[in-house]
């Protein structure tokens, strides 16, 4: 090969790559925004690489530098750059996630359309440092979330979750305990910060009903998710810069160090489990004996059931939706019952009407429904999940638009539950009694209004689950304590993989 065929073909490489580039980071996303001008949405002009995304970091880090007043319009300090975009641009706008456009969505009817189309409408790829904290058959498309999701499902039916109920009593009423020792024998009220106890209370009803065993057995686990969970929202706010997910900057290094050792746990509980199972002796009276109960069986009659590596991604989603949605939950209800009394007491009415002072049953959970309401109306408000994401693979129409391939779609959960188009007036006032018909005729109108779960053949596996969990907790501090805030609570709702109080949850109890 000679030396000038040589340097041509180098200079042809250089130009290609040169293209290629200069194709994604500027002619390709000038063309889309041209394209999505021309279809009537507004947003900022694009900026090259980062778009909209260091803005979005900056203002986000400004809202957190201070909590907010005492009320329940936290959209501004949520989603502080979604609530900008559309306060300038209205509903039909987009912003920029690096070189791509992310288009508002916030019609119900075109919220339905995508959740229902799943094949179409799918979740975004994860990028390397994401993958190693949220995984699973959350992010899988086509025939492997198929495939997860029906070995899955029989772990979550009804009848499975009646039997874990007592190991959710359990565990709570081991919180329970802890709150009473906490306060002297002759105090009648004590102040603490409750969200501690909340997520430990998460943690330990996870890891007993997925895997058999107490927290202190799983700490080594949960500290290890909370953890990269931190980690993640730290190395996503410098998501703007090209590349940066590749270097070897501590947390980036840290993110694959925690993953490995997780990967190394979670591995070690299943191989007992397979061992058990092979020699007769599993156990299937919790979430991962069941799981691997019906994985047996797929591999039985079709082989092709989940390998441990999917098994493994279906622990580390376990333990990060089982603690997190829940904790996330459970202790905006406990604050928002503190901000609203008229409400605690008549929950903890119906409470004692129906249970007394005695361990809740199943059938007796079913009957709380003023319990019920109150706590879909703090889903409504404090969504643990503010945003979903999802994608098209192909060209297609959504509405009276045309959308080109691989268009970011942005589901704002939160900006649509406090929507007054769909919620009237008062859609940012706490009103338990807007679900007093049930879910689907809260809202004004009849379509997804409220989809603290997703929806569509997606909806989250886990929401019966949740709601068990929470309704039982709650009930039992609603026969122990009456609850109020501390004068040093400071109101701040923040993001991180759901949303949580910031500087805590500081509380006064006072025993009944």
């Amino acid at each position: 090969m000679s030396l000038a065929f040589s340097s041509a073909l180098a200079t042809i490489i250089l130009a290609y790559c040169a293209w290629k580039i200069l194709n994604w980071a500027w002619l390709k996303p000038k063309k889309l925004e041209n394209f999505l001008r021309q279809q009537g949405f507004s947003g900022n002009s694009y900026k090259i690489f980062h778009g909209d995304m260091k803005d979005m970091s900056l203002m986000l880090k400004e809202t957190k530098a201070r909590p907010i007043s005492l009320s329940d319009d936290i959209v501004p300090r949520i989603l502080p750059y979604h609530h900008h975009i559309i306060s300038k641009y209205g509903k039909k706008s987009f912003k920029w996630m690096g070189p791509r456009p992310s288009i508002n969505v916030q019609d119900p009817k075109l919220i339905r359309e995508i959740l229902l189309k799943h094949d179409i409408f799918q979740k975004p790829k994860g990028n390397s440092l994401s993958k190693l904290v949220v995984n699973g058959m959350v992010m899988y498309e086509g025939e492997q979330w198929s495939k997860v999701r029906k070995i899955a499902n029989p772990a979550f039916h009804q009848d499975k979750l009646k039997d874990m109920l007592p190991k959710m009593y359990l565990s709570c009423n081991h919180m329970i305990r802890k709150l009473f020792e906490i306060a002297a024998s002759d105090e009648e009220s004590f102040e603490l910060d409750i969200w501690p106890h909340i997520q430990a209370l998460a943690a330990d009803v996870i890891s007993r009903t997925a895997f058999g065993s107490n927290y202190d057995d799983g700490r080594k686990i949960f500290e290890l998710i909370r953890e990269q969970s931190h980690l993640l929202i730290e190395v996503s706010q410098f998501d703007y810069i090209p590349g940066w997910r590749f270097l070897p900057t501590k947390p980036n290094r840290k993110l694959k160090a925690n993953h490995h050792e997780m990967r190394r746990l979670m591995k070690g509980i299943i191989k007992k489990r397979e061992e058990a199972l092979r020699i007769g002796k599993a156990s299937n009276d919790d979430l991962l004996g069941l799981l691997m109960e019906s994985n047996y069986k797929e591999i039985q009659e079709k082989e092709s059931g989940m390998s441990i590596e999917e098994v493994i991604e279906e622990c580390k989603l376990f333990y990060l939706a089982g603690q997190e949605t829940t904790a996330s939950l459970l202790v905006w209800v406990l604050i928002m019952l503190c901000m609203h009394p008229i409400w605690q007491e008549r929950a903890r009415q119906e409470v004692f009407q129906v249970l007394g002072n005695k361990e809740p049953k199943f059938d007796e959970l079913n009957r709380l429904k003023m319990v019920g309401k109150i706590i879909y109306e703090v889903f409504r408000i404090y969504s643990p999940v503010s945003f979903i994401f999802r994608t098209n693979v192909e060209e297609t129409k959504l509405g009276d638009f045309i959308l080109p391939p691989g268009v970011l779609l942005s589901l704002p959960i939160i900006l649509v539950h406090h929507d007054h188009e769909y919620w009237g007036d008062d859609a940012k006032v706490f009103n338990p009694d807007r679900f007093s018909e049930g879910v689907s005729k809260a809202a004004k109108n009849n379509e997804v209004s409220f989809f603290p779960f997703g929806g569509g053949p997606r909806i989250c596996i886990g929401q019966n689950f949740a709601l068990m969990e929470v309704k039982l907790a709650l009930a039992m501090i609603l026969q122990n304590f009456s609850f109020q805030l501390s004068p040093t609570y400071a109101h701040a709702p923040s993001r991180g993989i759901t949303v949580y109080p910031q500087h805590g949850a500081h509380m006064i109890l006072n025993k009944l």
